[in-house]
């Protein structure tokens, strides 16, 4: 297991912001998870990064990262692979293509570990984690004992799940029951569904993704527009000009910067619209 002391965590989050923690681990096996947590209870767990914001310059605790590290993908039937919590899910969707198995296309373009993947039911248009999912494994810091759960008991709704709602249940693997499907079809939907994204979304800056969950009944980026607010800018973070669901980084943003927009973007959609608009990624 590899440790960092004074981490500079730029390159472990979406939107780039530099900001450093105490120490960063950065385990391979679930019995080093295990043993962190004994060590600490208090660590800070991210995984690929694209789904927070880190809104201090220091955190004085420690950081457990699965990313780049407990990463193992592999096919366990036909059908089926196992996904350890720390693999990238363009990864994972790539090798379910060399072997065949449709249903994870549209992860081929998704920025995220498997891990945040489960935890917040990521998705798109075309398709989200609990349709493919079959099990999760995840460790229960209440008693430091690895458990398994099936989907069903899972609680995901959109963008959700029982492991969004509860910090004592730290996602570990998971396995995916697939569709056999030739293997040039399935890279041709991949390939498409990235084009389709890379057009709509302002990938030439760093973000972390849409900004706010969808109300029901409206589109968050139509309001933002309507409001005037398209391109509009705090410090170095900005409404997208491409897409002003997003939040970018167009030059050394803080993590303050963009809550500060976000607040921004809040009220005056609150004033205008009467909507309380629910932000998708995870503050820290």
């Amino acid at each position: 297991m590899n440790s960092f002391h004074n981490f500079n965590l730029k390159e472990y989050n979406g939107h780039k912001v530099s900001s450093t923690c105490r120490t960063a681990y950065f385990p391979q096996s679930e019995e080093q998870i295990i043993d962190l947590y004994k060590r600490n209870p208090k660590l800070q767990l991210i995984g690929s990064g694209h789904n927070i914001i880190l809104t201090q310059q220091h955190y004085d605790r420690d950081f457990l990262i699965l990313n780049n590290c407990f990463d193992k993908i592999s096919l366990q039937t036909d059908n089926t692979i196992d996904v350890e919590a720390g693999a990238f899910m363009k990864n994972v969707s790539v090798f379910a293509q060399e072997n065949g198995l449709s249903g994870l296309e549209f992860f081929y373009d998704i920025p995220s570990s498997l891990g945040g993947a489960v935890v917040m039911n990521a998705g798109t248009k075309e398709g989200e984690t609990s349709k493919v999912i079959t099990k999760v494994r995840y460790l229960d810091l209440e008693d430091l004992k690895i458990k398994e759960i099936c989907k069903e008991k899972a609680e995901f709704q959109y963008r959700n799940s029982i492991f969004q709602n509860s910090t004592k249940k730290v996602v570990l693997a998971a396995s995916f029951e697939l569709i056999p499907d030739n293997k040039k079809d399935i890279l041709k939907r991949m390939k498409d569904s990235k084009a389709r994204r890379w057009s709509k979304q302002p990938r030439e800056f760093p973000n972390c993704g849409s900004v706010f969950k969808r109300p029901p009944g409206k589109f968050v980026g139509p309001m933002i527009e309507e409001l005037g607010l398209k391109g509009y800018q705090i410090g170095g973070a900005q409404i997208s000009k491409k897409h002003s669901g997003f939040i970018v980084n167009i030059g050394n943003a803080t993590g303050q910067d963009i809550i500060s927009l976000i607040d921004f973007v809040k009220q005056k959609v609150m004033k205008e619209f009467n909507i309380n608009l629910e932000v998708e990624q995870r503050i820290l």
